[in-house]
């Protein structure tokens, strides 16, 4: 079961990780499209866009359905839904890693700002490297 559990999430990641497929899912959530339509863009052959449709095909990401001649393609969401519950596990936990570092650093800054040294006077001219004062006449 995990096995293939693997197998599926690295279908769907290496589905995505193309920009020509990630704009092919992105067409197909606005209603089915024809090959043709998903290789317009593009301006690639329908047998290019015919192999970026089989890697979605193959991820379960979308449908082609043929009538006729014409092979229309539909998004099929179930395993960006999966996808996306993977990614929230790791949301969740930067989320919580981040939240426990801004606490850490705002208990610092409110130990420095009520305990914290006493500030320094330092004179305008000691931020020269020459520690010169200018002349401006």
């Amino acid at each position: 079961m995990v096995e293939q559990y693997t197998h599926d999430m690295n279908l769907v990641f290496h589905a995505l990780g193309d920009a020509t497929r990630r704009q092919m899912l992105h067409d197909l959530a606005n209603g089915e499209r024809t090959v043709s339509d998903l290789a317009q863009p593009y301006e690639m052959s329908l047998a290019a866009a015919s192999k970026h449709i089989k890697v979605l095909e193959s991820a379960g990401l979308i449908r082609r359905e043929i009538r006729g001649r014409t092979h229309l393609c539909r998004l099929d969401p179930g395993p960006l839904a999966t996808a996306h519950e993977w990614l929230n596990f790791y949301q969740r936990f930067w989320t919580s890693r981040l939240d426990t570092l801004e606490r850490l650093l705002r208990r610092d800054d409110d130990r420095q700002t009520s305990t914290g040294p006493e500030k320094q006077h330092r004179p305008e001219n000691q931020d020269r490297p020459d520690n010169q004062e200018r002349n401006d006449t």
